[in-house]
């Protein structure tokens, strides 16, 4: 590691913390040049492939504010985007994969989206799944029905009541 100060080539690691839940490690360092101590933060690396086969770092974030977008409105607070988030990221991890596709990532987004909030849940999908008419809607509310009535007899489940089809009047 250079150091930044005098871009000498080496450094020496004076102390190491591990933080974000174990996944970096804070390492404060000194430079045997300038004397200079500075701080690093290493990751393990967790590179996305976007359907344009351009490559960049996973990012939380990117996770949270398009989960925030289909949550607009919705009674879903930002620690539960937060925790939504960080259960993405632990999922994506554990695959052991640094190479993951935009495919991965949104299927890794579903299932907690699903358990948070139904309506954000559609609004997602609808999105990620690319529905293009309205029995890619109705089939995906159908599925969500079909889900509900097997898990819970009971009252509405993350928020959404989906209320059956009126007959058509004529």
């Amino acid at each position: 590691m250079h150091c930044p100060f005098c871009r000498h080539p080496d450094s020496r690691v004076v102390d190491s913390r591990t933080t974000d839940d174990g996944c970096s490690i804070r390492r404060r360092r000194q430079c045997p040049d300038c004397s200079r101590r500075f701080t690093t933060v290493e990751t393990a690396s967790l590179m996305v492939i976007k359907r344009s086969g351009v490559t960049e770092p996973f990012s939380r974030d990117k996770v949270i504010s398009g989960v925030r977008k289909a949550c607009q409105g919705r009674p879903v607070t930002e620690d539960a985007l937060a925790q939504l988030g960080q259960r993405v990221e632990e999922a994506v991890r554990a695959t052991g994969s640094a190479e993951l596709s935009t495919h991965d990532v949104g299927l890794a987004i579903l299932g907690p989206l699903k358990e948070l909030d139904l309506v954000a849940y559609l609004r997602f999908a609808s999105v990620y799944q690319a529905f293009d008419s309205l029995e890619d809607f109705e089939s995906a509310v159908a599925e969500l029905r079909e889900q509900r009535s097997t898990t819970d007899a009971g009252g509405p489940a993350g928020g959404l009541e989906v209320p059956a089809p009126a007959a058509a009047a004529d």
